[in-house]
């Protein structure tokens, strides 16, 4: 598969993007480029657009359940791509990660409990855990060397903690970029199983990894974590798809699907969205080769921003990409604090970028940047930066 479809620059303005309609109100800032939330900038595979053409031409979109053709496509693709035999009735649906995030929360723990995640980490997560007044516990990732990794010694102190009843995993981890590894996560699990915490993973973006990293599904470890965690999936990062509100949410122990599913009638979630399952199934049966074209795509988009820091941009360091299509940057040698940095980016390199702080304090002074977008428009962000430093 060619890369000429992802290098078409389409024009997304008026069609109620977030990402490019929404960028100058909510950054404060004039003329951005949007380069900042999780949503590519890539058409989705022609199979998947074919078949919501098809639905839609039928011209009544009613409710709607998920055959068994929906099935067998997750099931073949998680068999196929991570080497995880799932079966049918673990496969649980939901809106997004996010909400099913914050029914998990809600279910499986209770009020005085204590939930742990790893920061600097995708910002809903802690917002999942305050939303339904549990209280916080954090496990900071490690930095050194120009990369991340676990801080297992004070994980232990935290999941020793018997209020700590559920640790939120982020494989592979949004922002930092890193795909964990077998020894890492059965450290993770092995702690978990001597104090008893809950594992839940959101692993959207796992199939979104790069050269020799490869996605390890947490509860096909083993049987103990099969029957003490869930697995939190979707074609939304994979094929671009998140408006079509669909997500499949794995839960090997029927204990734990029953609360789930009671959350979801609780909250009247049980439908899926009519072209959510047509395009996911779509996705899922016909869109190998349109990934592994995308994946070649962005790892190109990544190459172009390490060559420019690595020229021409010394104060910046780009944190290796192993998984997820986002650019995670070190700009601490630009001397700024959070808010300048903020400033910076809007107001002299015209940028809409993620700032680092949103993931935490252990954040402060990066950012991250989308590569999910045609080569034209990296080449036009990383100009922006360079003519931005450079003028300070």
């Amino acid at each position: 598969m060619d890369t000429d479809g992802f290098d078409r620059l389409e024009n997304r303005k008026g069609t109620a993007s977030e990402k490019w309609d929404a960028a100058d109100k909510l950054f404060h800032g004039h003329d951005l480029l949007p380069m900042w939330v999780a949503d590519m900038d890539f058409q989705v595979p022609q199979e998947v657009t074919a078949a919501l053409e098809r639905r839609i031409r039928h011209g009544i979109y009613g409710y709607t359940f998920r055959t068994e053709s929906y099935f067998d496509a997750v099931r073949a693709w998680m068999k196929e791509h991570h080497d995880w035999t799932v079966r049918k009735e673990w496969i649980c649906h939901s809106p997004g990660v996010v909400t099913a995030l914050n029914l998990l929360v809600d279910g499986l723990t209770q009020p005085g409990d204590k939930v742990l995640i790893q920061p600097p980490v995708y910002p809903l997560f802690r917002r999942s855990v305050s939303h339904q007044s549990r209280e916080l516990v954090t496990n900071p990732l490690i930095y050194e060397n120009g990369s991340y990794h676990m801080d297992f010694s004070d994980l232990e102190v935290k999941l020793a903690d018997p209020k700590v009843r559920m640790m939120i995993l982020c494989s592979p981890h949004n922002p930092v970029g890193r795909v964990w590894t077998l020894d890492e996560l059965t450290a993770v699990a092995r702690l978990a199983e001597k104090y008893h915490v809950l594992v839940v993973s959101d692993e959207i973006h796992g199939d979104l990894t790069y050269g020799a990293h490869h996605q390890i599904p947490f509860a096909g470890l083993s049987a103990y974590t099969a029957s003490h965690s869930v697995v939190c999936t979707a074609p939304s990062k994979t094929f671009n798809l998140a408006g079509l509100q669909i997500s499949n949410i794995i839960i090997p122990d029927p204990q734990l699907r029953r609360i789930y599913l009671r959350q979801l009638g609780r909250f009247s979630l049980g439908s899926p969205n009519t072209l959510g399952v047509t395009a996911a199934e779509a996705a899922y049966r016909y869109g190998s080769s349109w990934l592994k074209a995308c994946l070649g795509y962005i790892g190109g988009n990544a190459d172009t921003v390490r060559s420019y820091i690595d020229n021409d941009l010394p104060e910046l360091s780009l944190v290796p990409l192993e998984g997820t299509y986002l650019a995670w940057i070190d700009c601490r040698r630009l001397g700024l604090d959070k808010n300048e940095l903020r400033e910076f980016m809007t107001d002299q390199a015209k940028l809409a970028v993620n700032p680092g702080d949103t993931f935490g304090k252990e954040g402060d002074g990066f950012i991250r940047l989308n590569l999910a977008c045609p080569h034209s428009l990296v080449l036009q962000a990383m100009g922006r930066l360079r003519k931005a430093v450079r003028a300070r």
